[in-house]
């Protein structure tokens, strides 16, 4: 008898806690798919512009996305014309110099670099993300390579998809 009536007591909890109605959480009323993309787009413009960065932007016919193109600066690491250091003081400087390019990267001031592959006058590129040339160029001149005249800059303002990604 006792176990009847835990096991019906037992049941009637089990009822009682299922059917309790849990909150309803209140969903955000969504725009369709295509406005809420146009008023993505247009947040980002507006934020990029704001902080004084060009841009502009196309719809890919293929896909109908409209792309964000930003200006960046591309700085040419160019031999410059001081490179008779000692090996010791150009490892010195090209220790400095990697610690700048790093930095760089970090403050989200350069988004990629990197050397070319041949022994050529052009040694190596950095892409900055930054509002103007004259940011860029100063970033780019503040590099200790380029103080000690091993390396000079040749920037040229350079315009990329916003986000897309090296394949």
């Amino acid at each position: 008898m006792e176990r009847k009536l835990i096991f019906r007591l037992f049941s009637l909890l089990v009822i009682v806690v299922s059917c309790k109605e849990q909150p309803v959480k209140e969903v955000p009323v969504l725009r369709n798919e295509s406005q809420n993309k146009k008023s993505i787009i247009s947040d980002i413009e507006a934020e990029l512009k704001e902080a004084g960065y060009l841009t502009m932007n196309y719809v890919d016919e293929k896909t109908k996305d409209t792309v964000i193109m930003q200006q960046y600066f591309m700085a040419f690491l160019k031999s410059g014309p001081n490179r008779d250091q000692s090996k010791a003081e150009a490892d010195s400087l090209q220790k400095l110099h990697l610690e700048h390019l790093g930095r760089m990267y970090e403050l989200g001031y350069a988004d990629i670099s990197g050397p070319f592959g041949d022994d050529g006058d052009i040694r190596g590129i950095t892409i900055y993300n930054t509002p103007t040339l004259k940011m860029a160029d100063s970033l780019a001149n503040l590099d200790p390579m380029v103080q000690a005249g091993r390396l000079e800059i040749e920037l040229h303002p350079w315009w990329a998809a916003k986000g897309f990604p090296l394949r």
